[in-house]
């Protein structure tokens, strides 16, 4: 009987340990830290939960004080999807702009700077980079998010951003196996599709996720994508034939394998939850990330309750729930092990040329990233001007909270600069807002949205003087008197036009 009692206690402790949930508030509520105390190993924080590096700081201590190997986890990829600086924006560029410039000396800077500051506040487990080549210019989700279309550049710098964060102590997250780039389809919304051939996935997809492996990513992250020439009938996420036969096996991956989230649509419509998680697992999964929309103490209940039947039917074996478990503790242990050589060493001891607390790593790479182009009619901005940003419904994965364009960095240096947002293609109100001024026009993805070139051309017909700021994939010929590239929506990016378009 006693058997019986601890195995059920193991198998229990298990199904806790490879859930990494989220929660509301800037406060570890107590559902979680006593979750925590009976085998919960891994946390999950969106923007909601953050307000300050020092709160931060003093949440995930409150969590460790209940378990001091607990992996806290962050979706910080900087530039367009930021947790740490959501409410500001962020200080770093997002990968399209480290792959612009392609120095991969400064992508590992910024990287190591990121996960630095990570680290400082007690986050140990970064879900970046994305490796996802972006070959398809109408993806909805990914486009600055990664580093080029290219797969060896793609590879090259996913490499240096994995290096950049563990060396910090920092695991790295490598995602979205195996490969989201060529969709248009968030999955978020509905299960994307890849009908490529396997000569195609391996000569493009798989390039960046072989190189990030062989550089020693702690972790791989799944897509919700269904790849046909790899399982015609199962995500990415749920596929014994990607998640074993391909990464353990064929390219060897012995890291910790974690899910995208389990409540976007393309799992959760299909398969729900209780029942993802639990083919995630058994198709070779480690760990199941929820909780960017439920984040609550019974989504955590449900989970854990699901692999735990599913273990006694007979549905999920014991032992791959049990190495999974085991592979989330691993993980913590090397996280640790960073940590307290972290604690040890002299302040400051561990920090490099170019990371050091207070540089601006992310604002250097954000203006070497500017593709400026000047036309006939540019003349210096003498004035204030006013900014008309065009607003597209961002995807879910960057969210709304953050504020983007460059209204705000060019009042700082031309003040009286007055700004508006339009999501239609419609200019008349553009034009009586801004009376004489000079028109700054902000687009982001224009290539994407029709009515955006539509809304530039008219603009451009009747003011030809109008500086034009692309701060998304940089697809449409440059047009105005001055039309600037950012690669990116970083608030770094926005301050970086800004100097560009005031002349300093």
């Amino acid at each position: 009987m006693t058997t019986l009692v601890r195995g059920s206690q193991t198998l229990t402790r298990d199904a806790l340990t490879v859930l990494q949930p989220g929660f509301t508030g800037t406060t570890a509520p107590d559902w979680l830290l006593r979750r925590i105390g009976e085998g919960l190993s891994s946390v999950g924080l969106f923007g909601r939960n953050i307000v300050s590096p020092e709160q931060l700081a003093a949440l995930t201590a409150r969590l460790r004080a209940e378990g001091d190997d607990v992996l806290v986890a962050i979706d910080e990829e900087g530039g367009d999807v930021t947790r740490l600086e959501v409410r500001h924006g962020s200080s770093f560029p997002g990968n399209h702009v480290l792959g612009s410039v392609d120095d991969v000396d400064l992508t590992r800077a910024v990287a190591r700077e990121l996960g630095r500051r990570l680290a400082e506040c007690g986050v140990d487990f970064n879900w970046a980079p994305s490796a996802d080549v972006n070959s398809n210019a109408e993806n909805p989700v990914i486009g600055v998010r990664s580093f080029g279309a290219d797969p060896e550049l793609v590879a090259r710098h996913t490499v240096a951003y994995v290096e950049g964060l563990q060396a910090v102590g920092v695991a790295a997250c490598t995602k979205h196996f195996p490969g989201h780039g060529d969709t248009n389809v968030d999955s978020h919304h509905a299960l994307p599709r890849i009908d490529v051939d396997l000569d195609t996935l391996h000569a493009r997809e798989l390039v960046p996720f072989r190189a990030a492996i062989a550089a020693g990513t702690k972790a791989v992250m799944s897509a919700h994508i269904l790849l046909s020439a790899l399982d015609p009938d199962r995500p990415a996420t749920l596929s014994p034939q990607i998640l074993t036969g391909l990464l353990r096996q064929e390219l060897g991956f012995e890291g910790l394998i974690v899910t995208d989230g389990m409540e976007m649509r393309a799992i959760a419509s299909a398969y729900g939850i209780e029942r993802g998680s639990v083919l995630a697992i058994a198709a070779g999964a480690d760990a199941i990330c929820v909780g960017g929309g439920l984040a609550d103490e019974d989504t955590v209940l449900r989970l854990r309750d699901a692999l735990v039947d599913a273990v006694r039917t007979g549905e999920l074996p014991e032992e791959r729930l049990a190495d999974a478990a085991a592979r989330v503790r691993a993980l913590a242990s090397w996280t640790q092990a960073h940590r307290v050589r972290g604690a040890k060493s002299e302040p400051g001891a561990a920090v490099q040329e170019g990371t050091a607390p207070g540089t601006e790593i992310g604002l250097v790479a954000a203006r070497r990233a500017l593709t400026v182009t000047t036309g006939e009619r540019h003349t210096p901005m003498t004035g204030a001007p006013y900014v008309a940003a065009f607003t597209p419904v961002v995807n879910f994965a960057v969210g709304d909270e953050t504020p983007w364009g460059v209204a705000a960095e060019l009042e700082r240096l031309l003040p009286g600069t007055a700004t508006g947002s339009y999501d239609t293609s419609s200019v008349d109100a553009v034009l009586a807002a801004a009376g004489e001024r000079r028109i700054v026009a902000v687009v982001r993805d224009a290539h994407r949205h029709p009515w955006m070139t539509e809304a530039l051309d008219a603009l451009l017909a009747v003011r030809p003087d109008t500086v034009v700021v692309e701060m998304g994939l940089n697809g449409s010929e440059p047009r105005g008197a001055l039309h600037i590239a950012t690669h990116g929506a970083a608030r770094v990016c926005g301050r970086a036009a800004a100097e560009a378009i005031a002349g300093v």
